[in-house]
C-alpha cells in the first residue's frame, strides 16, 4: 500500500469523471486520505462547481484543496484544453494540515498616502513546526505578486509553492475551493506542519548566453546601461558572437536572470531568478525588464528552449535530497506542455521517472510560486513542485 495517490478521467460529464479521478487517487493508500487536492479543466466556471462539490463529498476528507484549471496533470498525463479533472491524494498521519481561504481587505488612503492600503486576511497562526504551505491564488482579485514577494517577512522561512489558477473564460471564471466552500476569489491553499520531509524544486527552464554584467544605471525596471554600455548596445554586442541557432532563441523570446548570490564565484544555470525582457527603446538604447533590477545588481541574458527547459527539470530533480520521494504535487506552466514540448505530457512523465510510481497531480498554471534561493517568488515558463520524502513517526 502507498503513501500517495493519483488519478485523472477526461470526459464531458466531469461530475463523473471528478468520482473517477478521486476513486483512482485513494484506492492505492493503506487508509483513508489526510489530503486531497482535486483539479478541474472545464469550459465554464458553472462547469467547474458541481464536480469540485461532488469530489469534497467523497473524498473521505475534509481537507479538499482545489481550482479550475486551464489544463490538468494526473495519471502519467498532461490535458490541456479539454474536460477533465485530476485528483491527487495523501496519507499524512504525520502532518497539521491547516486549508485556509484568504481574502483581500481595501482601506482608504490615509492623509498623505497616495493609494489606498490592502491587507490579507485568513492565514493560519504560524508555528515552529510549519514545514510549508501551498497557495492556489486567483490573479485577478488577489495581489499574489505582492503577497508572495513579501512573504517572508510575515511568514519567515515558510515555503510557497502553488499555482496562479484562471478559468477559461479569464476574469470573473476562476474557481476556488477549500475546506467545503468553492469560491470566484481570492486564494486558498493549506498549509502543512509537524513531522514532514519535503523538498521544493522550480526549474525555470532557461539556459544563460553571454557573460554575467553588472547593472551600472538603471530605473526601475529599466535598464539603461549593462557593464558601462548602453544595455541595448550589450545585447547586441552579445547576440552578434552567437551561433545562429541561438540568435532564433534571442528573438523567440529574450530573459534576463538576476543573481540570487552576488557573492558566488560563478553564477551558472539555476543562480538567477529569470524574467522576461518585455520591451526596448532605440532612442537611448534601454532595456525594460519584467521585474525592478538596482544598479549593482550582477545580471546574465537567457534564453529558453525545450531542450534547456528538459535539461534544467532533470538536473534539479536529480539533485533532490529526498530518498526515495514518495509523492509530488506538480504546478507546470500553461507555456509549456505542449507549446514547448511535444506533448502534454513532458514534466509529469519526466518526474514520474524519478518517482518510478504514482502519485503526482497537479495542473497548469497562468503563474507558478515557488523559492528560489530560499525567497519566495511568482514565476512564469517554471514547473514548481513540492515532493514529499519518506514519512515521519506519527503525531497524536
Amino acid at each position: 500500500m502507498a503513501r500517495f495517490g493519483d488519478g485523472l478521467a477526461v470526459g464531458p460529464d466531469l461530475v463523473a469523471a471528478a468520482e473517477s479521478a478521486v476513486a483512482q487517487a485513494v484506492t492505492p493508500l493503506d487508509g483513508p486520505p489526510d489530503l486531497v487536492f482535486v483539479f478541474v479543466s472545464a469550459s465554464s466556471p458553472e462547469a467547474v462547481e458541481p464536480a469540485a462539490r461532488r469530489a469534497m463529498e467523497i473524498a473521505g476528507t475534509p481537507n479538499v484543496i482545489g481550482c479550475g484549471a486551464s489544463g490538468v496533470i494526473g495519471g502519467s498525463q498532461g490535458v490541456e484544453g479539454s474536460s477533465a479533472v485530476s485528483a491527487w491524494a495523501a496519507r499524512l498521519p504525520e502532518a497539521r494540515i491547516e486549508p485556509f481561504r484568504l481574502e483581500t481587505l481595501k482601506f482608504p488612503a490615509s492623509e498623505g498616502e497616495a493609494m489606498a492600503r490592502l491587507a490579507v486576511v485568513g492565514m493560519p497562526q504560524t508555528r515552529d513546526d510549519d514545514v510549508v504551505a501551498v497557495l492556489l491564488a486567483d490573479p485577478y482579485s488577489f495581489p499574489v505578486d505582492a503577497f508572495v514577494e513579501r512573504s517572508g517577512e510575515v511568514l519567515p522561512g515558510l515555503p510557497l509553492v502553488g499555482g496562479l489558477a484562471t478559468g477559461q473564460g479569464g476574469r470573473g471564471t476562476t474557481r476556488l475551493f477549500a475546506d467545503g466552500e468553492i469560491v470566484d476569489s481570492g486564494a486558498v491553499g493549506v498549509l502543512l506542519g509537524g513531522s514532514l520531509m519535503t523538498s521544493t524544486v522550480v526549474s525555470q527552464g532557461a539556459r544563460p548566453i553571454g557573460p554575467t554584467m553588472v547593472v551600472t544605471k538603471a530605473e526601475e525596471n529599466i535598464l539603461y546601461e549593462l557593464a558601462g554600455m548602453s544595455a541595448l548596445a550589450k545585447l547586441e554586442e552579445i547576440v552578434s558572437g552567437l551561433p545562429e541557432d541561438e540568435r532564433r532563441l534571442v528573438e523567440a523570446g529574450l530573459l534576463i536572470g538576476v543573481a540570487m548570490d552576488e557573492y558566488a564565484e560563478r553564477q551558472e544555470r539555476g543562480d538567477f531568478l529569470v524574467r522576461g525582457v518585455i520591451g526596448a527603446d532605440p532612442e537611448v538604447g534601454a532595456l525594460a525588464a519584467g521585474e525592478i533590477i538596482e544598479v549593482g545588481r550582477t545580471v546574465r541574458f537567457h534564453v529558453r528552449d525545450a531542450g534547456a527547459a528538459d535539461e534544467d527539470l532533470t538536473h534539479l530533480l536529480a539533485d533532490l535530497d529526498l530518498a526515495p520521494i514518495e509523492g509530488a504535487l506538480l504546478f507546470s506552466c500553461t507555456g509549456r506542455g505542449r507549446a514547448m514540448f511535444a506533448g502534454s505530457d513532458h514534466d509529469v512523465r519526466t518526474l514520474r521517472d524519478v518517482l518510478g510510481g504514482p502519485g503526482v497531480g497537479g495542473f497548469f498554471a497562468a503563474g507558478e510560486i515557488g523559492p528560489v534561493a530560499g525567497r519566495n517568488h511568482v514565476h512564469s515558463f517554471t514547473a514548481s513542485i513540492l515532493a514529499f520524502g519518506p514519512g515521519g513517526k506519527e503525531g497524536p
